[in-house]
């Protein structure tokens, strides 16, 4: 058993050198990382502490971490544009993934998001997934393996459409991450346990307001809530402290909503919608 914060055998190992440029590998016993300028002995960096600096046999020095879920998820082959890690941290927050939830995933893509929601239900916890197409799911399936290391006992993966699926159970949370998901707010109003938060994830505003529309007209789920995030990293060299040029900018709409008790009506929000903000008016 590996002891946290040294490299064990199956660990990967994250290399920076300084030019910020980064490397990986996974430390197997008797192999050798090879660069331009020398190489690495896997067995010389077994035991080490992270944040150790390595050097090649021809003097190139890199930084070494274990990579974090942020840098795997980034780094790893993506059959689907991956949920990116600043988004899967407010879904896991906004959604209130907790240890031991019970989640039905639907669009695992190559499997991002699953990952986040599997670290957070953890053991006593489930993660139900459904993706329509098989080698977006394989994909997802030997992303997910290598992370753990072998596939999570509490993941269940099902190829095809959402709402051709039967569920004997009840979930806690349902996250959506597809073309449609107003198609799926019946189904999710169904399954999810009253109290249960319903979250989606979309890209385009008429997404977003299709699947407004439909959480209101299903009348099962509380006012809906949506927001985005955008970050902007800083370059700071000495007292030269400026935004970067690059930045995440947006990547998708989060919308989500809860579960009403069964036959309890929704509180109407009382408010003055704006002057054609349902269609065009009638000409008096």
């Amino acid at each position: 058993m590996s002891t946290p914060g040294y490299f064990a055998e199956g660990d990967r190992v994250q290399l920076t050198d300084t030019k910020g440029k980064l490397y990986s590998f996974t430390l197997v016993a008797g192999k050798e990382w090879h660069t331009h300028k020398g190489w690495i002995i896997h067995d010389e960096v077994i035991g080490l502490p992270e944040g150790s600096v390595l050097s090649t046999t021809g003097g190139l020095k890199f930084t070494a971490f274990i990579p974090l879920l942020a840098d795997y998820v980034l780094s790893m082959p993506r059959g689907a544009t991956i949920v990116y890690p600043k988004d899967a941290a407010l879904i896991v927050g906004f959604a209130d993934i907790y240890p031991g939830a019970r989640v039905l995933e639907a669009g695992v893509g190559s499997g991002a998001l699953t990952i986040s929601l599997l670290r957070a239900v953890g053991p006593t916890g489930s993660v139900h997934s459904v993706e329509r197409r098989a080698d977006f799911g394989d994909n997802a399936t030997s992303n997910i393996t290598d992370y753990f290391r072998g596939r999570p006992e509490n993941w269940t993966l099902d190829i095809g459409s959402l709402q051709d699926q039967e569920f004997t159970n009840s979930f806690d949370r349902v996250i959506l991450d597809m073309l449609a998901p107003w198609e799926c707010i019946e189904l999710s109003a169904t399954v999810l346990r009253p109290g249960g938060v319903f979250l989606a994830y979309v890209a385009t505003t008429t997404q977003l307001a299709q699947t407004a529309q439909a959480l209101k007209d299903d009348g099962n789920f509380t006012e809906p809530e949506s927001s985005e995030s955008i970050i902007r990293g800083w370059h700071h060299e000495g007292l030269a402290v400026r935004p970067q040029h690059r930045m995440i900018g947006h990547t998708g709409f989060l919308i989500q909503s809860r579960r009403m008790a069964p036959g309890v009506d929704v509180l109407q929000r009382r408010r003055r919608p704006s002057k054609g903000g349902y269609g065009v008016l009638a000409e008096e």
